[in-house]
């Protein structure tokens, strides 16, 4: 057989081979690592996920936003559970999503569900803006991170508000990777910051140089340093494929995209105990 016959029949193979492989090495390696969500049935709580609004790195030119899984993990997890779960942003309306995030080989069985979902998509284009949000509205107030967050999370006068008086009104509080960035501007009741004293998480500085990503302008491990919390990691050779999650009262944060299912459920297991008592 001739060599260009060969590559007709190869060249086809080996694309379907690295199709279908792809995902499955990567989550072998430890991306999205499985995790057994508990049941709950919460119907009548309400969750609130915020995103971002930004949508370019730096002058880069390249395209950000929420990562995909970041957002449509808990979204899926709270639904499940039985809440109502809205979706804000920002600025509201159309929500950015990082490029190939919510793809292959990275996209989950939830970013998959997400859209094919009527109901999620229009959500995701017509989000509440954070300033149109009432701090006793919702039981959940969740931020789901991206690099987009690093740009207007921390800086969000209106959202800091929010979190300052959803905390006072013992709601739970949780975000995951760059969400982080939505807690650091928040006050406690006694008007220190929010976090100080607080063992919380984030993406870790070594995963954000490792991604080549340090043109951000906020790092939700030094701000959180600097708000005087205590920061909590686990490390790997590879920092994406850590994963962590802190709970300390009605906060809980996850290290990374990997901690989706755990902060979720860690969520869902405090608003159970609080609707027992």
């Amino acid at each position: 057989m001739v060599w260009w016959k060969v590559a007709l029949i190869s060249i086809p193979i080996l694309g379907i081979i690295v199709w279908l492989g792809l995902p499955k090495l990567l989550h072998a390696m430890g991306l999205h690592p499985s995790y057994d969500m508990p049941s709950y049935n919460l119907k009548g709580k309400r969750a609130l996920v915020i995103t971002t609004s930004h949508d370019t790195l730096g002058e880069t030119g390249k395209a950000t936003g929420v990562f995909g899984s970041e957002m449509t993990v808990p979204y899926y997890a709270f639904l499940d559970a039985g809440l109502d779960v809205d979706i804000a942003s920002i600025k509201g309306g159309e929500i950015p999503v990082e490029p190939f995030s919510m793809g292959w080989p990275l996209a989950t069985p939830e970013d998959k569900r997400f859209k094919q979902d009527a109901t999620a998509m229009s959500k995701l284009k017509h989000s509440i803006p954070i300033n149109e949000i009432s701090p006793d509205e919702y039981d959940v107030y969740y931020m789901a991170g991206g690099w987009g967050a690093a740009y207007d999370l921390a800086q969000s006068r209106a959202l800091a508000e929010l979190i300052t008086k959803a905390n006072a009104n013992n709601k739970v509080l949780g975000s995951v990777c760059h969400g982080a960035l939505g807690l650091v501007s928040a006050k406690n009741v006694d008007g220190r910051p929010l976090l100080e004293g607080r063992n919380v998480t984030g993406v870790t500085n070594r995963q954000i140089k490792q991604l080549g990503i340090e043109v951000t302008p906020k790092h939700p491990e030094t701000e959180m340093r600097k708000a005087g919390a205590k920061f909590e990691l686990q490390t790997a050779t590879i920092e994406m494929l850590a994963t962590h999650v802190a709970v300390d009262g009605n906060i809980v944060t996850g290290q990374n995209q990997n901690s989706g299912y755990e902060t979720s459920h860690r969520i869902l297991a405090l608003l159970a105990d609080k609707k027992q008592l």
